[in-house]
């Protein structure tokens, strides 16, 4: 069981409950719209992110994939679609573990 980070996206709708059925047990959201979101730290329980990349700025992007290098968390770039988010999960090692 995964604590999963998503960055970007105002709102989450029916990706929540999906996440959750496959395997997360955990979901933080940020949305990434407040300039002051890159002073943010990734919390230590997190296991992998996902950055939204239609619905994120590049500065936010930039950093939160500074951060996740030096706390070696898997970042995924995803689209907010079930499809893309779906095939991240298929490829990360730490969600398909069950």
């Amino acid at each position: 069981m995964a604590n999963l980070m998503i960055v970007g996206a105002d709102h989450l709708g029916n990706i929540t409950e999906k996440l959750l059925n496959c395997g997360v047990t955990n979901i933080i959201h940020m949305d990434g719209r407040k300039d002051n979101m890159t002073k943010r730290n990734i919390p230590s329980y997190v296991d992998v992110i996902f950055v939204m990349t239609d619905y994120i700025n590049h500065n936010l992007a930039k950093v939160i994939k500074q951060k996740a290098k030096s706390q070696e968390v898997p970042t995924y770039f995803v689209k907010r679609s079930w499809c893309s988010i779906f095939q991240a999960i298929q490829q990360c090692e730490v969600l398909t573990k069950k």
